[in-house]
Formats: C-alpha cells, structure tokens, sequence
C-alpha cells in the first residue's frame, strides 16, 4: 500500500534539533549511513517529516529522491505521525473475507483521510496492517489498545464516537 503524506506542521524542540544534529554527524561518511540515520531520527521524532528528511539528505549528502524513496519503501519509517487514537484495520485474509475492506471504506469516509494518514485535528491516524492474531473475531480493528472484532461498517460511527 502507497505511503500518504499529510500535511501536518512541522514542531519541533530545540533538544529534537540537536539530536538529529548529532545522528547526522555520528553517521556523515560512513558507507550504508542512511538506514540507521532514518531509523534514529524516527526514534527522536515519531516519525520522518518532510523536513527532517531534507536535513538528513543535506547532511549526508545525499539528494532528497534517495532519503525519501528508502522511507517509502521500508514499512517501518512513516511519514505522519501517529494520532492521538490510532487506529488499524486487519486486512488480513480472514479479516479481508469477511468485509474488513468495507470497514476500512467506512473509517476513510467518516475520518476524510486515506489509510496512512492522519485528521488534521491529530486525534485519529488510520492503517491497513495484516493479520493480528484475532482471526476468530474477524473482521478486526484495533483503537490504540482496544480491539474491536465481527465489526460491520455500520457500527464504525458509533465506536469513533467513544473517543
């Protein structure tokens, strides 16, 4: 699935700044630097803004192209933050057969966001994730810690309204 980016803006503490500052030059001119730099600034951020990932290539000397096509591919770097109730959809096979992508359809609906994204008043952040080992309770989706399981797309409107 494409990584979306949503324009969320960009905070950040002078203690975050000079962290980063640090990553980079720990990393500058070392052979297969960028990997490690990435997962570092995610580790001090959250997550790789936009902004971050120009200071990382400028810092590396690296162009922009190449810091943003290792975030996109790798899973494990995200692009947005996570919102205050983060929200994951099963799309497993078990989940899937039983209608977990028309729950997805529904949370993008009622949210107005794609999965990768997060609202724009930073509460909910929604992704597609594969099997969570709760195949019985098919379809599921997780709220932070809580797990919602036989979901039916009428029922999404009601339990986003909890939070």
């Amino acid at each position: 699935m494409k990584k979306q980016m949503t324009k969320v803006p960009f905070k950040e503490t002078e203690e975050q700044r000079k962290a980063l500052e640090a990553v980079i030059e720990k990393y500058r001119g070392t052979e297969g630097a960028m990997m490690p730099t990435l997962q570092e600034a995610q580790d001090i951020y959250g997550y790789l803004p936009t902004e971050v990932q120009k200071r990382i290539a400028l810092g590396l000397g690296k162009p922009i192209s190449e810091v943003f096509g290792v975030a996109t591919f790798y899973s494990q770097f995200l692009l947005n933050p996570k919102g205050e109730n983060p929200i994951s959809v099963c799309l497993g096979t078990a989940c899937y057969v039983k209608g977990s992508g028309k729950v997805m359809e529904k949370l993008e609906q009622v949210l107005g966001i794609k999965s990768g994204s997060i609202t724009e008043d930073l509460k909910f952040s929604l992704d597609a994730t594969r099997c969570i080992g709760a195949c019985g309770l098919a379809p599921v989706m997780t709220i932070g810690e809580d797990v919602y399981g036989r979901l039916d797309p009428s029922q999404v409107e009601g339990i986003l309204a909890k939070y």
